[in-house]
């Protein structure tokens, strides 16, 4: 008994000492990381790891739209390739709509039309649509507004040069590592860390803006602390003023912050499938939701034309594999909203895991997707 004792309390002071020097070297953040993945069963992010972090509501719509059922809804069955592929993915929702219509939608785990999900990345692409309403409204000059009138304490040899453009093509010339198996890279200190603002306005701009594409997260979260401190609202604010009610979205949404209400502008735009659709029409549509013109179309077309790489435009990844255009949002594991303008569908995939991407810089699953649903829907 006095051995099982000595140990616990030697485990005890262990705990008490790795914590102490976890917070003393700066690296707090990983006893959230550690928290929320590992003791969940899970190695890194999760698609339900909302409970883990402080949110902003995006409040909806006080008179959302329900979409319609297509006169074929859910008579297709799933080929046998995407019926593996998403099984294989641990998919949890599956949306087609054409026409405006929902054409089909499954659900695993647990999960249904309700469900909340994380976006990840896609949350990039709704920070970039904010940018572009508040170009319109006046309230940012345009793309070509120098970052530093906005944030002038941004440091860098080319801090002066950058641009908001060069946020939104991901080619910023930050010095930021993209990284997401590395606990102490700065993606890790980003997603759990606290501060966020704080850590932004002290990473440098270190190369010439506009030359080189560089994913990098980062880019998106200095683009939404452009927009909230030119705006002085909340990124959830925002979307929820600009986009979420516009669209008529009918289930309030949450976005993850850091414990100074900091959002992640890069990621973590909790929501469910129905929803998420909602950008991918406005999108189809040319930024327009029914009569209402949200965004400039020649923004949409834009914004979905390649920029320095054949396959990202302003945050939006870009594919012509299949001999026609198409478009979508994505997110780490697999979370998609794709548009194919000439078939006038939107496809929403959300779920656990994506496969690995090829020399396209698309992942194999997205392509799978894309191919088995032309094969779905053949008549325009």
């Amino acid at each position: 008994m006095k051995k099982l004792l000595k140990l616990f309390v030697g485990t005890l002071i262990l705990l008490i000492l790795l914590i102490v020097m976890t917070k003393i070297s700066g690296n707090g953040y990983l006893l959230k990381g550690i928290w929320a993945s590992y003791f969940h069963g899970h190695f890194s992010a999760s698609i339900d790891d909302s409970k883990f972090f402080d949110t902003h509501t995006v409040e909806a719509s006080v008179a959302p739209s329900e979409w319609p059922l297509h006169r074929k809804y859910n008579q297709q069955e799933l080929s046998a390739r995407l019926k593996k592929t998403l099984s294989e993915t641990e998919s949890v929702s599956f949306l087609i709509i054409q026409n405006d219509s929902i054409l089909l939608e499954q659900y695993w785990k647990g999960y249904s039309e309700k469900s909340q999900s994380n976006s990840f990345s896609m949350a990039k692409s709704i920070t970039t649509l904010l940018c572009q309403i508040a170009i319109q409204k006046g309230i940012l000059s345009g793309w070509d507004q120098k970052v530093k009138n906005i944030l002038p304490s941004l440091p860098g040899a080319y801090a002066a040069e950058l641009e908001l453009w060069h946020l939104s093509t991901m080619s910023s010339g930050l010095d930021w590592n993209e990284k997401y198996t590395n606990p102490f890279n700065i993606t890790a200190k980003a997603y759990y860390g606290n501060e966020l603002k704080e850590l932004m306005l002290k990473l440098p701009i270190i190369t010439e803006p506009g030359k080189v594409y560089n994913y990098q997260s980062g880019s998106t979260q200095l683009l939404g602390l452009c927009l909230t401190q030119a705006t002085g609202k909340t990124l959830s604010f925002l979307a929820s003023e600009w986009l979420w009610k516009p669209m008529q979205a009918k289930n309030d949404a949450t976005w993850h912050t850091d414990e100074e209400g900091t959002e992640l502008a890069y990621c973590c735009f909790n929501s469910n499938a129905r929803d998420f659709a909602r950008f991918g029409k406005l999108m189809l549509h040319h930024g327009k939701w029914n009569d209402l013109q949200i965004l400039d179309s020649s923004f949409i077309a834009l914004a979905t034309t390649a920029k320095l790489v054949p396959y990202y435009g302003y945050s939006f990844w870009i594919d012509h594999s299949e001999g026609i255009k198409v478009f979508y949002q994505r997110g780490i594991l697999g979370q998609y909203i794709i548009t194919i303008p000439d078939y006038h569908l939107v496809i929403v995939r959300l779920g656990e895991h994506q496969l690995p991407s090829g020399s396209d810089r698309h992942p194999k699953d997205f392509h799978i997707i894309v191919e088995e649903v032309l094969k779905m829907t053949k008549t325009k």
